[in-house]
């Protein structure tokens, strides 16, 4: 039986007016040659540079002079280089001089797609038969690179999503608060990393002058002075490269309060994502004490490896984000359950980049020992096989919308239900796809690919939001009951 699926006309398409204003460096050289011509101009003309800038962008982003001066304070270390006293400039000229040295980013131009949903922390002042929520996106910019971006909204008791305005003036987080790391956990995230081998950086280098908790900058301050007083030849240099790469990885960020969700937007912070966020897949996570918190798992892509890492939140203006480790924490795709499972948290997860696993975990940081629960059994998913977001939970079991590639390279959605009390038990699978692109489906960026990072239950009906072709959002409704009692009787 082929389920009935309603496709929505609503569509959330690349915006290239959405930008944010990002720090711009080139070279020491021609950012020496800026302030100098700066430091010459007069008075005046300064002020009239600065008044001209200010006056085109202060409608594009939110005190923007804010953002100047935050830009300036990068290049303190430059201007000791030069032998500059910073303080000696007004703050006319160090707002103009922040000014070259800022440039304008559309978060979105490439792309907006591979969205997820959770229900939203405040369900307050709603009609019957509504429910507020937050969309989450992959938005793809200038260069491939991804963040994530966020879109709240209602639905209606027709399965309608209303989407709230978006708000123009995109905000980066005003805070960035860095980790204090666990020498002997971070040894261990070392040695799972692929093609490295701490050991080779003699311990008495770097790790053995450090304490049993350090911070990323007495890490930092510690790498300064070894590369300062020893003579590394290239191969350690480039272990110390990696061990600054990981550190990087662990941070928090916060938003101002005065932020609509739609303007946040989490850019890439560490070296760790620096080519991009992947495919945040969120959760609306139950811990045993009844305390909600919010969960993403999502890819970290520096143009030549991928780190899994774990995005929490509670408010979605404070997020903390750390990587996960152990040894199956090292391919795209992981997804939490909802809730612990017997006692331990439980993951979906692809080690092997074909196959369905599943894992628990007394520590939600630390992944061993996969199970396999699923493999591709059918021809339209001969090529691989992978969740498209967390699970859900409904009294048959646990509903697992999945994504799948077969001919052609085309993914498809489709689903499964597993035991609660036993999610590595498969209860049934769907014969045929859920989701199949249409015509107008397979055109974009990537041709033939519907993917979803995580779907929600409102009322009678399952909801997916799901990505057409790596360049726009779109979404679904299905009717809960007709499709659980399908995957029922496909065993």
């Amino acid at each position: 039986m082929q389920i009935k699926v309603n496709r929505k006309d609503t569509k959330f398409y690349p915006d290239p007016s959405r930008v944010i204003a990002r720090f711009f460096y080139t070279n020491d050289e021609r950012s020496t040659n800026i302030i100098h011509n700066v430091i010459a101009m007069s008075e005046e003309e300064v002020k009239i540079a600065i008044s001209q800038v200010l006056r085109d962008y202060s409608k594009r982003h939110r005190n923007i002079s804010m953002i100047f001066e935050k830009h300036f304070k990068n290049l303190i270390p430059l201007f000791k280089k030069l032998d500059i006293n910073p303080d000696k400039l007004d703050l006319t000229g160090k707002l103009l001089i922040g000014s070259f040295f800022t440039k304008e980013y559309s978060v979105e131009s490439a792309a907006f797609f591979n969205p997820s949903i959770v229900e939203h922390p405040d369900q307050t002042e709603l009609m019957p038969g509504k429910k507020r929520v937050i969309l989450s996106f992959r938005a793809t910019g200038e260069g491939h690179i991804s963040s994530i971006v966020f879109r709240l909204g209602i639905i209606d008791q027709d399965y309608n999503l209303s989407i709230e305005p978006v708000g123009k003036m995109l905000d980066e987080p005003t805070h960035i608060k860095r980790y204090v790391y666990s020498k002997k956990s971070f040894i261990k995230k070392l040695d799972e990393m692929q093609n490295f081998n701490y050991l080779l950086v003699p311990p008495d280098l770097i790790l053995n002058k450090l304490d049993d908790e350090f911070t990323y900058g007495e890490l930092k301050r510690i790498v300064e002075e070894t590369r300062k007083s020893s003579h590394l030849i290239e191969f350690k240099e480039l272990l110390i490269n990696r061990i600054m790469w990981l550190a990087s990885s662990h941070y928090e960020i916060e938003f101002s309060l005065d932020t609509a969700i739609s303007e946040r937007v989490i850019f890439p912070v560490s070296e760790t994502e620096k080519n991009g966020i992947e495919d945040a897949r969120f959760v609306k996570f139950t811990d045993d004490n009844g305390e909600i918190i919010y969960y993403a798992t999502y890819t970290a892509y520096d143009g030549n490896t991928i780190l899994p890492k774990l995005l929490e939140t509670r408010d979605f203006y404070h997020f903390k984000i750390l990587p996960l480790h152990g040894e199956i924490a090292k391919n795209k795709g992981m997804a939490m359950f909802p809730r612990k499972i017997n006692g331990k948290y439980a993951i979906l997860c692809r080690p092997d980049g074909v196959n369905n696993y599943i894992a628990f975990s007394d520590d939600i940081h630390i992944w061993h020992n996969a199970k396999l629960i699923q493999k591709p059994k059918y021809h339209w998913e001969f090529l691989q096989i992978g969740n498209a977001g967390s699970p859900i939970e409904t009294k048959e079991g646990w509903l697992i919308i999945t994504h799948a590639v077969g001919q052609m390279r085309e993914y498809v959605l489709s689903a499964s239900l597993y035991e609660l009390d036993h999610p590595e038990k498969e209860i049934g699978r769907l014969k045929t796809p859920l989701l199949i692109p249409n015509a107008e489906e397979r055109e974009g960026y990537v041709p033939n690919v519907l993917y979803s990072c995580g779907s929600i239950i409102h009322n009678d009906k399952l909801i997916i939001p799901y990505a057409i072709s790596d360049y726009a959002s779109t979404y679904a409704s299905i009717n809960l009951e007709e499709l659980l009692n399908e995957l029922k009787n496909s065993k």
